[in-house]
């Protein structure tokens, strides 16, 4: 398998993160400064020439990468592959909840208050497990249906048509970048608050080899 460079990019801002709700499989637009976010990432990443691109198939990872993607000016591909197993975390019953409250009501069973307190005292995978379990339905994602998923995602960017060196445009979503920034980050990177929208995570991957170099960039760095 080739050895590639991800550059994970988080959607652009949508009304849903100005209301503080848990978005998830739901979605809903992209604000104008979530549409200025894809055009700063456009123009971060303009000169990077993209061999491949992949997003979820909501539409506010579609409008940013097509942003990104029309921006660029370095002879990339032009269109992305949209695919579920990009999606964010589900949510079931927490789809569209105030984000504090979701996870105050998964966590006060278990002695935590937040979000925060979770990951803090147990990890990303455990609060998953703790949603799921609160959710009256058990519809939402705990962490094993989570990553049954986007390893789904990640072995089609393993064997897509790809070589040595190529770069790889992602655009995905908050806690999905604390996921992967957990799972393959080496302890490096505070996961208790979601990276900015628009902003930059970049990641090698050989093989079942992968790791986060940086996290959440606002500027393209070395």
């Amino acid at each position: 398998m080739a050895k590639l460079n991800l550059y994970l990019v988080r959607h652009g801002q949508t009304y849903f993160n100005i209301y503080n709700k848990l978005q998830g499989w739901s979605n809903s637009p992209l604000t104008e400064k979530g549409k200025q976010n894809a055009v700063h990432a456009g123009k971060m990443l303009q000169d990077v020439k993209f061999a491949a691109a992949f997003c979820s198939d909501t539409t506010r990872a579609q409008e940013t990468i097509n942003k990104i993607l029309e921006l660029n000016r370095a002879g990339s591909v032009k269109q992305a592959v949209y695919s579920p197993f990009f999606r964010e975390e589900f949510y079931g019953v927490f789809e569209g909840t105030n984000m504090d409250l979701a996870w105050n009501m998964a966590g006060l069973p278990h002695g935590y208050a937040s979000f925060k307190e979770i990951v803090q005292a147990r990890s990303i995978g455990v609060a998953k497990d703790y949603l799921h379990d609160a959710d009256p339905f058990h519809q939402a994602e705990n962490n094993e249906m989570y990553w049954q998923r986007v390893d789904q995602g990640l072995d089609l960017i393993r064997h897509a048509d790809l070589h040595d060196g190529d770069n790889v445009l992602w655009v995905t979503h908050g806690n999905t970048l604390l996921s992967l920034a957990e799972r393959f980050g080496n302890g490096k990177y505070d996961v208790t608050k979601r990276p900015a929208n628009g902003s930059l995570t970049r990641m090698v991957m050989d093989g079942d080899d992968v790791r986060i170099v940086a996290y959440n960039q606002t500027e393209l760095g070395n």
